[in-house]
Parts: C-alpha cells; structure tokens; sequence
C-alpha cells in the first residue's frame, strides 16, 4: 500500500491474548510499512506476545485490565500523559475497555474506536458495560464494528458515525510439520478423526457445549481424538468439565503452531455464543478443514454456506453437524472447496490497512507536527 496519509495514529487496546492483539499488531505492520507512524499503548504484557516493536511501532505501556478495576483511573492518566508528549493525529482504541480509557483521556485528536465484541455480561457488571458502550458511542468521531450487528449496535447507542470495519484475520504461515506427525503428537491413529478448536478458554467461547458433544463421542469407531489450542480464565472449569463428562478432549494451551494443528485436522469447531469474525473460523475456511460454527453475530455473514452453523448452546446440534461430517467424506471435501472459495472473497490484511489509512485521510487531510514523533525520540518500551 502506498503512503496514502503520512500521519501519526496511536492505537489503543486492553489485555488481549488472541483476536484483538493480532489485529492491532497487523494494523500497526501495515501502516508502519505504509509511511504511518505508529504508536502502541497497551498493557505490557501485549507487547510481550504480540511485538508490536517489532513490526516498527513504538510502544508506551498502560496497563487496561480485560475487567474495570480501581486502576482505570491511572490509565485513563498514563494515556492522557503519553498524549500530551508524543504528537499523533487519530487516536484508534480497539475494544470496548481501551475506547473508555481514551475517552476517558479527552485526547485533543479525532478519536475512533473499534467494536470487537458484543457485551454478553449480565448483572451489575453487565449494566456498567452498557453504559460504558453508551458513553463511547456518543463521544467518538467514528464507531467501527467488526461485524454489522455491532455497527448497528453502536449506531443505536448514539454514534453519529458508525460504520463496517471487518476485521482480516492475519495469514498463517505455512505448516511446518507433517500432517502425520501433526496428529501423531496427538495419538491419533489410522482413520482417527482429530477434531480442532482454537480460542480463549473464556465463558463465551462456550468449551462446555463441545466438551459435552464430545463425550458421546467415546462410543464411536474409531473414536475421535478432541484437542482445544487457547488460554485463559476458564480453563480450570472447563478441565473439571472434560474430567467430569470422561470426554476425549486435551487442552492444549497457548500454541503458536495453528497452522500446523490445522494440517492435521479432519473437522474444525466454533461453539461461542457470539463472536463477530472470529480469527479461527477465517484459519479454518483459508486451510480447507471443514467447520461447524454457532449461527451467531457476524459468523453467518463470514462463512455463508462454508459451514455447517448451529444454534448457540445446542450440545445435540454440535453432535449431529460434527457427525454428520465424520460419516461423510464427499461432505466434508464439499465444504473444504466452499471454504477456500468463500475465504477468496474476505478482504484482506492490506484491504484493512488501506481502509483505515482512508479513514485517518478523512478525518485529518492534511496532518501537522506538533512535537515528537511516535517512531522516533524516547527509546520504545519492549522488544524488537
């Protein structure tokens, strides 16, 4: 892409270990490559995982918990402080808890703030989540939502402007291993089915709902091997569940090695009660593994008729559609063609940067210096 607006952007997220993280780090590769400078402020620990230095961004620290604490207060201060030292011209916060926080900041710049996830809490922290989501959509320049109900959303909330912004998933290298040692790693023996998840072990990813699908599983020949890729606050729940149910299921943890787990796979499975492009549902369709997703939020826009879709929270739906595909071969090469075809449709990475370059165009024609620059004086914080 070429060097469309010759600006400065601070991007802005909360703790993130999956979808979110990746985004801004391939948002921050793609404008960096594209002559934007670009500055990172997050929790220390993204920039642990995700790098951001190292695809040319700065990196300025603060620390925005996934849940409201007591410390928004000194991070709404820490990014008002980074703010006002280092010149940019668009603040772009990603999520619902960094766009508070900028707003929160009062930057003096146009703000734009991305919906990546629907609030799905009840209760008291389910209401502070909707008024949270109330006062970002009223005080932002430009709402984005990842998936049309979230824009629609954000629209119903007061945003003066509010528009699609899908969210690319970044490309996979490809394998490194084998498909059979892939699923040797696994157990996986002769005709073995090995069935893939990939996602944040979280209460919205709904792990019960696979992991009860599975434990029907046991009495099928041959038996399918379940393994789950992903980190976070349920795992332990989630592991007393497949202890429970005596179902096939490993978790596996954080792997940096999908492309790979998708080579081996025979069938692929999203069981979350909403997501709106979820990164692994886009891996699965790109390698050709056959998938089973929930008809939630902005999934049914994403893989049309790539996939088989299933209503949220139906064990018996997800046993049925993931046997279904077992059973059948000729199905599952049907829906492995669909889903490369359908994934040459999506935009891509560079359609995402480009767009965001138009945007940041739109709202700031002509960018002025006003001090240092994002890439340039006090050393980043992180690595490179």
């Amino acid at each position: 892409m070429s060097p469309r607006w010759p600006g400065a952007v601070a991007l802005v997220l909360a703790s993130s270990t999956g979808g979110v993280g990746q985004h801004v780090r391939s948002v921050a590769r793609g404008l960096t490559a594209a002559g934007v400078a670009v500055l990172v402020c997050g929790p220390a620990a993204t920039e642990e995982q995700f790098a951001f230095t190292g695809v040319g961004a700065r990196f300025v620290p603060v620390e925005i918990p996934a849940t409201p604490t007591p410390a928004d207060a000194r991070a709404v201060v820490a990014l008002r402080r980074t703010l006002a030292t280092v010149a940019v011209d668009v603040v772009h916060a990603h999520g619902l808890r960094a766009g508070l926080v900028a707003v929160l900041a009062r930057p003096a710049v146009p703000l734009v703030v991305t919906w990546h996830n629907a609030v799905l809490a009840g209760g008291l922290r389910g209401r502070l989540s909707r008024l949270a989501e109330r006062t970002v959509a009223r005080s932002v320049r430009v709402g984005l939502g990842a998936s049309a109900d979230l824009v629609e959303r954000a629209r119903a909330l007061g945003a003066a402007d509010a528009r699609l912004a899908p969210v690319a998933a970044p490309t996979l290298p490809a394998p490194r291993r084998r498909r059979a040692a892939v699923r040797a790693e696994f157990g996986v023996v002769g005709a073995q089915p090995l069935v893939l998840s990939v996602g944040r072990l979280h209460p919205q990813k709904r792990y019960d709902v696979l992991v009860d699908a599975a434990a029907r599983w046991r009495t099928r020949t041959p038996s399918p091997v379940v393994v789950v890729a992903g980190s976070g606050p349920a795992y332990l729940p989630v592991a007393a569940r497949i202890s429970a149910a005596r179902a096939p299921v490993t978790l596996l943890g954080h792997r940096d090695d999908v492309a790979d787990l998708l080579a081996g796979a025979d069938v692929a499975v999203v069981t979350s009660d909403w997501e709106a492009r979820q990164l692994f549902a886009q891996e699965a369709l790109r390698a050709g593994v056959p998938l089973v997703a929930t008809e939630v939020g902005g999934l049914p826009d994403l893989v049309g008729d790539a996939a088989l879709l299933v209503p949220a929270g139906d064990v018996d739906a997800v046993d049925t559609a993931v046997r279904s595909l077992l059973d059948d071969p000729a199905l599952r090469a049907d829906l492995a063609a669909r889903g490369r075809a359908r994934a040459g449709t999506w935009p891509t990475e560079q359609d995402t940067v480009a767009d965001l370059a138009a945007l940041y165009a739109e709202l700031v024609p002509a960018p002025a210096r006003r001090g240092a620059d994002p890439a340039a004086g006090t050393p980043s914080t992180g690595r490179r």
